[in-house]
C-alpha cells in the first residue's frame, strides 16, 4: 500500500490483521497509517490529510499545489485543507475556515481541491512575498496558469483578509521560472529597481537559430542571469553549457553566472558594472 488508508476500514475488510496493521504500518493520524518506510512528500501528507477529513475537507495551499504537480514543496511543510466542520488543532494539518465557491473546487479522483487560481490567491493570501511567489511560480509552471487568471481570482475576494498584499505577490509571479532559485534571483534584480528581466529567453545565432535559453535575460543590452542549479555537476550538462555560453559571449553577451555561493551583493556588483558597460 503506498497511499495513506484508513486502518480500521482494511481490517473491517479482511485485507490486514490488527497485528499487520500494527507491525507494518505507522499512523499519521488518528486511523490513518502508512507504510513504515514511507518516505514523507507534499503529496502524501495532502492524501492523508484528505482521508483524516472523511471527505468533509478541500485540500488547499501547498498540498493543492502539490496535486496540481507542482515541484519544489518542502516535504516537511503540513497539510494544508478548508474546512469548516473540524478545525480542531491536529499535529502535522493546518486548517483554514476561508469561504469557497463550488468553481473555486476540482477533483482528482474522490478527493476535492482547491482550483489552480483559488490555490495561488490563497498561497498570495496565506504567506510572505517571497515564499508565495516561488511557491506560485512553481505552480503556475506545472498547471500552466497565466498571471492574468490569478489575478482574475483575486478580483472575487475583495475584502479578503490579505487581499491587498496578495495582489502585489501575485503581480511579482512569472510562470517562466523554473526553480525557487531563479525566482530569488529575479525578485532580487527587480526590488534592486532594475527593469523586470525576461524568462527562459531564447538566443539566436546570426542565422535565427536558437542556440539556447538563458534563464533571465535583458536582450535590449545583451545581459543574461544564468542560475547555476545542481544539473550542472552533469559533466555532459556542464560542456553543452560552456559551449552555449561561449558563443553568446562571442556574440557580443555578457553572461552573469550565480551559484547559491553567491550572495546578492556580490550579484547586484556584477549586474551594475554589466549595466554601466552598456549606457
Amino acid at each position: 500500500m503506498g497511499d495513506p488508508f484508513v486502518g480500521s476500514e482494511q481490517v473491517a475488510s479482511g485485507a490486514l490483521t490488527r497485528h499487520e496493521l500494527r507491525t507494518r504500518f505507522r499512523a499519521v493520524h488518528h486511523d490513518i497509517y502508512v507504510a513504515r518506510d514511507a518516505r514523507p512528500t507534499a503529496l502524501l501528507r495532502a492524501k492523508a490529510c484528505w482521508l483524516r477529513s472523511r471527505g468533509n475537507g478541500v485540500l488547499a495551499g501547498f498540498s493543492a499545489s502539490a496535486f496540481h504537480g507542482a515541484r519544489w514543496i518542502d516535504a516537511s511543510l503540513p497539510a494544508y485543507v478548508i474546512n469548516k466542520r473540524n478545525r480542531r488543532p491536529t499535529r502535522g494539518i493546518v486548517t483554514w475556515a476561508d469561504a469557497i465557491e463550488d468553481d473555486e473546487i476540482c477533483r482528482i479522483g474522490d478527493i476535492r481541491i482547491t482550483t489552480p487560481a483559488r490555490t495561488a490567491v490563497d498561497l498570495a493570501c496565506k504567506f510572505d512575498e517571497d515564499t508565495a511567489v516561488a511557491a506560485i511560480d512553481a505552480l503556475a509552471r506545472a498547471a500552466r496558469l497565466k498571471v492574468a487568471d490569478i489575478e482574475l481570482a483575486a478580483e472575487r475576494h475583495a475584502g479578503r483578509k490579505g487581499i491587498k498584499q496578495a495582489r502585489a505577490t501575485i503581480a511579482l509571479v512569472d510562470p517562466g521560472a523554473e526553480s525557487p532559485q531563479e525566482t530569488w534571483l529575479r525578485l532580487l534584480v527587480i526590488r534592486a529597481g532594475y527593469p523586470r528581466p525576461q524568462s527562459q529567453y531564447p538566443v539566436c545565432n546570426e542565422y535565427g537559430a536558437v542556440i539556447g535559453e538563458v534563464d533571465l535575460a535583458w536582450p535590449e543590452l545583451k545581459i543574461a542571469l544564468e542560475y547555476e542549479g545542481v544539473h550542472h555537476t552533469d559533466p555532459e550538462q556542464l560542456r553543452k553549457d560552456i559551449l552555449r555560453v561561449d558563443a553568446m559571449i562571442e556574440m557580443g553577451w555578457i553572461v552573469i553566472r550565480v551559484t547559491r555561493r553567491d550572495g546578492a551583493a556580490n550579484v547586484l556588483g556584477r549586474i551594475a558594472k554589466a549595466w554601466a558597460s552598456r549606457m
